[in-house]
């Protein structure tokens, strides 16, 4: 048997973003941008278009700046559905796309499949050589668009798919970020409080020689406390984040553990819960639709739900599935899929309609997701007006204290 040959990683290709002016037809005047390697290459590409050059001048490198996230590979997909539903060749829909996109990055991973396209390779293969980019479901179901001859809607399918689970992961995101971010600026406000404003009120509360109240004396302990160790409580903060996140990454076991601590946690759990059994199901009734065995969509599914809890239990229920169970009898066996999502499973391989009912279960525990985190946002409000209310104020009150004593007195 031959051994596979190694397959070489594809050189980056350099691009620039050109500025050209011309005439067109009847002698109008035209100018515009474009982007490719060289000028000759722009040059090429416009005479094709019949317009007569005047000038072309190089605008700026693009080399890899900017760094590809999931909303780009998302309005990627759509574009390339509506190309090719349109009838575009894929090879001319690749070079359309790269001229609307703006970030450097995309540019330059699209022109590297139309590369690999002109060359003969299938889009599906032209894919499958960024695994960065573009996951498992992603290709899988462009190469089996391409067999189908149903590439299109199996791009609009994936596109589709995608917009759904970003729009899932907004929401999931609003509900951990929200909180987090109004936090963390009213402690950085008390501590600017303690570091600058409380030792002003220290040194005018010396020269009354007086006792101060507890509140206010507590409040000047910790004053002097922030201003010994605010910069080492910093670094070391900032520092245990990224060991934190390092940890994380690199040991399966921390990542477990931190993944069950947030899924137990009050009101976020919940949402965390309902979000990757979302996204599960979602997953799994795409791959499935298309026609890919449902073992592999299992796979496929087990590293869409965003949690390595769950990702540990679809993996259980594809080893399972793969020893002959039917799916909602492995998924109660792992003793984390809710008994509404099991039944409805149940009902679908009963039908035949197994895809159909996945989606109803993506569909209605995508809802519960967002009344989940319209709820908190609106919990959290009061409560962090609450909480900022007693940081700050008890600060500001506290200050106040000796100079209401003061003016008693007097």
């Amino acid at each position: 048997m031959a051994k596979t040959a190694r397959r070489r990683p594809t050189p980056a290709i350099k691009l620039s973003r050109w500025k050209w002016v011309g005439k067109g037809p009847q002698d109008r005047t035209l100018s515009g941008e474009m982007i490719g390697r060289s000028k000759a290459e722009i040059a090429a590409e416009l005479t094709k278009q019949n317009i007569v050059i005047r000038r072309i001048s190089k605008k700026g490198g693009l080399g890899g700046h900017g760094r590809i996230n999931a909303n780009d590979i998302m309005v990627f997909a759509r574009q390339m559905a509506t190309m090719i539903r349109a009838g575009i060749p894929l090879l001319q829909a690749l070079q359309v796309v790269a001229e609307s996109l703006k970030k450097p990055a995309m540019v330059a991973l699209v022109q590297h499949m139309m590369s690999d396209v002109s060359s003969g390779a299938s889009f599906s293969d032209a894919l499958r050589r960024h695994p960065n980019h573009f996951d498992r479901l992603f290709i899988n179901l462009v190469d089996a668009g391409e067999q189908a001859g149903a590439l299109d809607q199996m791009l609009d399918r994936v596109a589709t798919y995608k917009e759904k689970v970003e729009s899932l992961k907004a929401r999931v995101k609003k509900a951990l970020w929200y909180p987090t971010a109004v936090m963390t600026i009213g402690i950085a406000v008390t501590m600017l409080l303690l570091i600058k404003v409380v030792p002003e009120f220290e040194s005018m509360f010396q020269s009354f020689g007086a006792e101060l109240p507890a509140l206010t004396q507590m409040t000047v302990n910790l004053s002097e406390l922030a201003q010994r160790y605010w910069l080492a409580a910093l670094g070391a903060s900032v520092a245990a984040i990224f060991l934190l996140k390092a940890s994380i990454r690199r040991s399966p076991k921390i990542a477990y553990r931190m993944h069950a601590l947030l899924l137990h946690l009050p009101i976020i759990g919940d949402i965390l819960h309902k979000s990757a059994i979302a996204r599960f199901s979602r997953t799994l009734a795409t791959t499935f639709a298309a026609g890919v065995p449902l073992v592999e969509g299992l796979d496929t599914a087990a590293g869409a739900t965003g949690n390595k809890v769950y990702e540990r239990a679809v993996v259980q229920t594809r080893q399972d599935v793969a020893t002959g169970q039917q799916l909602h009898f492995a998924m109660r066996m792992t003793n984390r899929f809710p008994a509404l999502a099991i039944q409805m499973v149940s009902i679908g391989e009963e039908a035949g309609s197994l895809d159909a009912m996945l989606n109803r279960v993506a569909d209605y525990y995508e809802e519960e997701v967002e009344n989940k985190v319209d709820a908190l946002t609106s919990l959290m409000e009061p409560v962090i007006i609450v909480v900022l209310g007693v940081l700050v104020g008890g600060v500001v009150v506290s200050m106040y204290l000796p100079i209401f004593d003061l003016g008693s007195a007097l």
